[in-house]
């Protein structure tokens, strides 16, 4: 198992053990090169989705990724927890629903289209 997989399957398992809702995880090999993998995930509310954001920032850390950092600190809909390799998106649910992450990201991007 690849260490940036092995990573995947530690965030995914951080947030499914504490609560998050409708966790999925995007491959964005051939999509994008900004990281390796996409995972996003629902808090029931601005403290949940806090917490979540502050456990996935130290299972980086206890799992050698430098600088992580978590974006959105003042939103109580959502945070960005960046990984470099991966990306970690925790939203409120309507929030979530409005942003619409997963159909854009899921899609597949011609490579003569690709920007990011």
């Amino acid at each position: 198992m690849s260490k940036n997989t092995n990573l995947k399957k530690i965030i995914l398992d951080t947030l499914d053990s504490n609560k998050a809702l409708d966790i999925i995880s995007i491959d964005l090999e051939n999509k994008s090169s900004m990281a390796d993998y996409m995972i996003i995930a629902s808090g029931t509310s601005s403290r949940h989705i806090q917490a979540l954001s502050e456990q996935v920032l130290e299972k980086l850390k206890d799992n050698g990724v430098a600088n992580p950092k978590i974006e959105g600190k003042e939103s109580n809909d959502w945070k960005l927890v960046d990984g470099i390799d991966l990306v970690v998106h925790i939203f409120n649910p309507e929030k979530r629903k409005f942003y619409e992450l997963e159909k854009m990201w899921s899609e597949l991007i011609p490579k003569e289209k690709l920007i990011i």
